[in-house]
């Protein structure tokens, strides 16, 4: 139950309420399962305070500080938050829905399981807030920053995302349904694996479920010969010292008009990663395999190389030698597999990345494609 003292001076208003809060910054509000539904609390002090259950549908909260506030289960249906401070606010089980919070700050929040159904977002500070098992239907997002917000399981059908920026999120088990989304949302970077799988990224939150569903069921991967395809696979062991190769290559590929995948191996091996890797390149267009620090690299390229015929192109960094077995795929399947470039630096290999590697690589799909079409005729005697 809570704090009666605490009660009696909210009651009195914001003005008592906010004087008290200054004279005592360091006592913890208890307000546990308190009734405030429909009170003016616009620009309340309410930093830290526990909140557990509360019922505060309808009320006014507009500006008001709840920064670190324990909001466990706690109503807040058509609640005013608009510019509210929900920083580090801890929001699982709460209900939110038709909740207003444009504007409102909830960097880092804790929103896990929340019901936030027909809430308003718009601008909202969502930087890094666990979202998992959320439910977000028919929210309005309109130009919110979820950068690197973690969206396990989250329901997002007939959301607004349009102008949202989504770099970085964890969208495993995304439920993602007539989503509207624009020219301006920014999606990339999307994790599409759990945390203890190699990260596999996506550039596009619906395109995302497709991905994931083509490395799980074996039925739906027969339609990727029938689709318009734009991805790049790009393989490698990227360390915090390499991450620079990926993040450069990556954003040149975007630059024109390609959906790069990404495949690390800088990963513990707790399991095979073959057939992954397989998938992803049967997706794409082509593959760039940087293999200057290959550690577990070749085993999958050995694997993929020989089974998947689509343009392969390995760099590497001038200095470095390739694994043993790079020859012998060449001379085996040169057909698809080019002769490794190796780069002096980065600006060096960006700026030979259209008539080295892009060029070649789209000139040599066309010819597979054109091969796959021909009929065997046979010869008649």
């Amino acid at each position: 139950m809570a704090n009666l003292e605490h009660l009696e001076l909210l009651r009195q208003g914001v003005r008592v309420w906010n004087a008290w809060r200054t004279k005592a910054p360091l006592v913890r509000a208890d307000l546990i399962e308190a009734d405030f539904s429909g009170a003016n609390l616009s620009g309340a002090n309410l930093r830290r305070a526990c909140l557990k259950r509360a019922d505060l549908d309808g009320a006014n909260l507009c500006g008001a500080d709840l920064g670190g506030a324990d909001l466990i289960a706690a109503v807040l249906s058509r609640a005013n938050l608009d510019r509210a401070n929900l920083c580090g606010a801890d929001l699982g089980l709460a209900y939110l829905t038709d909740a207003h919070l444009s504007g409102a700050n909830l960097d880092g929040a804790n929103l896990v399981g929340a019901y936030l159904g027909g809430a308003h977002l718009n601008g909202a500070n969502l930087n890094g807030a666990n979202l998992d098992g959320a439910s977000l239907h028919r929210a309005v997002l309109l130009g919110a920053n979820l950068t690197d917000a973690k969206l396990y399981g989250a329901h997002l059908v007939e959301t607004n995302l349009v102008d949202a920026v989504l770099t970085g999120c964890r969208i495993y088990g995304i439920s993602a349904w007539n989503v509207e989304l624009s020219g301006g949302t920014k999606q990339q970077d999307l994790i599409i694996t759990l945390p203890d799988e190699p990260e596999v990224t996506v550039d596009n939150i619906e395109v995302a479920q497709f991905v994931y569903l083509l490395l799980r069921n074996e039925k739906v991967r027969d339609v990727i010969d029938t689709i318009g395809r734009k991805g790049v696979l790009l393989l490698g062991r990227f360390t915090e010292g390499r991450i620079v190769v990926l993040q450069r290559l990556r954003e040149e590929l975007r630059k024109r008009g390609y959906l790069p995948i990404v495949f690390n191996f800088d990963k513990p091996e707790t399991k095979d990663f073959t057939e992954t890797v397989r998938l992803l390149a049967g997706l794409s267009k082509f593959v760039i395999a940087d293999i200057t620090n290959p550690k577990s690299a070749p085993l999958e390229i050995q694997a993929t190389v020989p089974e998947i015929i689509v343009p392969f192109r390995p760099i590497i960094e001038e200095g470095e030698k390739p694994f043993a077995m790079l020859t012998d795929l060449w001379i085996k399947h040169r057909d698809w597999v080019f002769e490794p470039i190796y780069y002096s630096s980065l600006d060096a290999l960006v700026g030979a990345l259209d008539e080295k590697i892009i060029r070649p690589a789209e000139v040599r799909f066309a010819e597979l494609l054109g091969r796959k079409a021909e009929r065997m005729k046979g010869e008649h005697i």
